[in-house]
């Protein structure tokens, strides 16, 4: 097949890209390297600097595509509370750019990675599809935006629409920011420098953290299942970690003792997040394979920046 990644240089984009190509697919990748690298990707990747705003040049790269995935987006939730204007642009119009020039390409098929954080808080957990989503910061409700504009402008121009909402996604790779770096690679590496591991809200927070590895063999599947137009599924593990036991794994993971500091007056955000996967189960045939104490030590072992 023939596959368009927006994004495909950053966190998620690079390990599709790569495991698509190894596959035996054609793979296109565009990115405006605002998060990403492109040394990252296997030298078969065609890859192309530019923004999804920029209409010819998506065009040109959607012809005779079998299917995009749409994974260019800024992430970072602190950061969105300080630049909502700016993942408006990104996040939602960005998104309907992409889908204008698949509706003039005659592209079939998208996938969009949005993300768990449009749920926020919920009664219930872990959380279904057919919950109402509550999103909480600027960025979870540019992700819900840009969802309802696939399903939207995908029924009315006949282009199959999946929308996969991802859970904490970590692993290899992953962005490591100076400032709102994900909880994940940050605490390996405070912990790996011997430093503390700070903890905001207190700790007992809980998020369904899930391995690379796993959130791509749902895309993978998500790009050729069958009875998944216009559907809205679930990737995560199942299983609720607290900010706490992350610690606590860290350690073990490193081997060593490590020091936690805690903020309570920061925000940690929701108080509880858990996926229910019951869904990608039945119409992607989905199964995690990595727990989180596994993918913790995979991250260290593969990741060059962790090891010592």
């Amino acid at each position: 097949m023939r596959f368009l990644v927006t994004g495909g240089a950053g966190f998620l984009g690079t390990a599709l890209s790569n495991c698509l190509y190894g596959a035996g697919h054609q793979v296109r990748v565009i990115d405006d390297l605002s998060a990403g690298d492109p040394a990252q990707l296997e030298e078969g990747v065609l890859f192309t600097r530019g923004d999804v705003a920029d209409r010819p040049k998506l065009w040109t790269l959607l012809q005779d595509v079998d299917c995009v995935y749409h994974l260019a987006a800024r992430v970072l939730v602190s950061e969105s509370i300080l630049y909502p204007r700016s993942y408006n642009e990104v996040n939602v119009g960005g998104t309907v750019s992409v889908m204008e020039a698949m509706r003039d390409a005659g592209v079939q098929r998208v996938v969009l990675t949005s993300s768990g954080a449009v749920y926020g808080e919920q009664a219930e957990q872990p959380v279904q599809e057919s919950h109402r989503p509550n999103p909480q910061s600027p960025y979870a409700v540019s992700k819900l935006a840009a969802e309802y504009y696939v399903r939207t402008i995908g029924a009315l121009w006949g282009i199959e629409t999946v929308i996969l909402r991802v859970f904490n996604a970590y692993g290899p790779g992953q962005r490591l920011p100076p400032v709102h770096a994900p909880v994940v690679p940050r605490f390996l590496r405070q912990g790996q420098q011997g430093g503390s591991l700070v903890v905001f809200g207190g700790g007992g927070q809980t998020r369904d953290f899930v391995y690379v590895d796993d959130v791509v063999g749902a895309l993978v599947a998500a790009s050729t299942a069958s009875d998944v137009d216009r559907r809205i599924i679930n990737v995560g593990t199942g299983r609720e970690t607290s900010i706490n036991e992350l610690t606590s794994m860290v350690a073990g993971a490193l081997g060593r003792d490590v020091e936690v500091v805690r903020s309570p007056a920061e925000s940690g955000g929701v108080g509880r997040l858990c996926a229910d996967i019951s869904a990608a189960r039945q119409l992607l045939g989905y199964e995690p394979q990595v727990d989180l104490a596994r993918g913790l030590h995979l991250t260290l072992e593969r990741d060059p920046r962790f090891r010592a």
